[in-house]
């Protein structure tokens, strides 16, 4: 299994197309900025944070999910994998410790570099700032790694690139979750409080006023075990076509 994650760590960081997709962003980021520099004030670099981060989801969890997961569909990667005789349940668990460390390390620069843009235009962020916005960066790394930890069931029960794209895209942009609490909410169900949005949520709280509730952690923890178990159960029940 380790060498399958220094594989894919080597394949991913040597894919062009990832750095060219990043410094678009990055300079997108930035030409926003310039465009709504006029407006600023001493509280747009969290407010700001705040609109903007939501998008990451999308727009970096989306590149790095096809990246890492619907490559392998294209280029038949998985059957190559299997036939070498790989477990199936390495394999998962491989692709999302690999999910982890792309996605960790993309939120944990993301403050950096909105702080960053926010001092050339002269607003240097507080430390009370900083923190509001490293709590914000950690509750969307949560939501992206568990929406790829849940599209990876499509990936290996449908082996699509189109459809698990298609899934992972619908959870990051709340589709799936709106579906769900529009459907519990008519049949007299409560499980607002347990999806992934307010799961993090409540994290993310609990990061700005200095407590650590051990519920949605757990809950959390969940998500992500619950997902790649169903991941390895649909892979296993997959047939290959060699």
């Amino acid at each position: 299994m380790f060498k399958l994650i220094r594989g894919e760590l080597y394949r991913v960081l040597h894919k062009k197309s990832l750095y060219v997709y990043f410094g678009v962003l990055a300079l997108g980021y930035v030409l926003l900025a310039i465009v709504r520099s006029g407006g600023f004030n001493d509280n747009s670099i969290v407010g700001d944070a705040s609109n903007l981060f939501y998008l990451t989801p999308a727009l970096v969890g989306g590149f790095l999910f096809s990246t890492i997961y619907t490559d392998d569909l294209n280029a038949k990667n998985l059957i190559t994998l299997v036939g070498y005789g790989l477990s199936k349940s390495k394999i998962v668990i491989a692709k999302i410790i690999l999910a982890a460390f792309f996605v960790t390390a993309f939120f944990g620069l993301l403050p950096l570099l909105h702080s960053a843009v926010y001092m050339g235009f002269g607003y240097t962020a507080t430390a009370a700032q900083l923190a509001a916005i490293y709590a914000l960066s950690v509750k969307y790394l949560l939501t992206t790694l568990a929406y790829i930890g849940i599209s990876s069931i499509v990936v290996y029960g449908s082996q699509r690139p189109t459809f698990s794209i298609v899934s992972y895209i619908l959870l990051s942009f709340s589709v799936i979750g709106n579906l769900l609490a529009m459907a519990a909410h008519t049949l007299n169900l409560n499980i607002s409080d347990h999806l992934i949005s307010v799961i993090t949520n409540q994290i993310m709280a609990d990061m700005l006023g200095g407590g650590a509730s051990i519920l949605p952690i757990m809950e959390y923890a969940a998500y992500i075990i619950v997902s790649s178990t169903l991941a390895i159960i649909a892979f296993n029940k997959k047939e290959m076509e060699f």
